[in-house]
């Protein structure tokens, strides 16, 4: 397992960087929404974000979930280690139990005020596009590692388990905060196995109501099953209007706003 550390970080870049070209080229051939903002201006600042988060992680927390899950592993802790099924069940089961684990704590973000603030980051962006599902305060992603080590150490998913769940969980975020145009009767179909951009919009619309939906990263089916699925936005997709409503201003979409932004109250 020391090995699959040690090639972690390159396989994890690859990931990310081949879907994102792919989502950002997308956007291009297909928009869904016409932009509101100009939108170097908007992926400056939100891969500044990404870049400071980055560093920050990998200087704190190295081999982050992956490194906690082989430690788990290694001493057998953990439910799915005591339960010892077959690999590839337990693989799946794994990602499964964490993609749960990480809709719970989406739901706590908004639930909790102090959290919400932090959040917020996140859905202050004026628009939507493969980066803002890049765009997380530095503070909240620090937490959710935290949160995920938690899970781990009481789940005890493999290793391989973690490293493809991260890598999942990163790419249905590029892909469902996408500004891409996806044939409705597809979309239909789609949003029974994963969450599509037109699923996840609504969940960034300014109206309470629809911010408090559809918490799902990955897996669209706990939100149909726990009752916050919200199938479209009253607006409409072309005319709702994304973001918050204290943060309105080009202005607060710069980096060190966006660094301050969770102590602060708009306006």
């Amino acid at each position: 397992m020391t090995e699959l550390l040690e090639i972690e970080p390159q396989i994890r870049l690859a990931a990310f960087l081949g879907l994102f070209a792919v989502m950002a080229g997308w956007e291009i051939a297909a928009p869904r929404r016409p932009l509101s903002v100009n939108k170097t201006y908007r992926w400056a600042n939100n891969l500044g974000l990404v870049v400071a988060n980055s560093v920050l992680v990998r200087a704190i927390f190295p081999t982050a979930a992956v490194g906690v899950a082989v430690f788990v592993e290694s001493r057998g802790w953990g439910l799915l280690n005591w339960l010892n099924w077959p690999g590839g069940l337990s693989v799946l089961i794994g990602i499964v139990l964490l993609d749960f684990a990480i809709w719970g704590q989406h739901l706590m973000l908004h639930a909790v005020p102090v959290l919400w603030r932090l959040h917020r980051v996140h859905h202050a962006d004026l628009d939507l596009d493969v980066t803002s599902g890049l765009r997380f305060h530095p503070v909240e992603i620090l937490l959710s590692i935290l949160i995920k080590a938690g899970i781990i150490l009481l789940l005890g998913p493999s290793a391989v388990a973690v490293l493809l769940f991260e890598i999942l969980l990163n790419a249905t975020s590029m892909f469902n905060h996408s500004n891409v145009r996806i044939p409705i009767n597809l979309d239909r179909a789609l949003r029974w196995l994963i969450v599509t951009p037109d699923m996840h919009r609504v969940h960034h619309s300014w109206y309470p109501q629809e911010t408090n939906s559809n918490y799902g990263f990955n897996l669209p089916w706990w939100d149909r099953l726990l009752g916050t699925y919200r199938p479209q936005p009253q607006d409409g997709h072309l005319a709702m209007t994304i973001g918050v409503k204290q943060f309105r201003h080009l202005g607060d979409q710069r980096l060190d706003h966006l660094l301050v932004q969770p102590f602060t109250n708009g306006g």
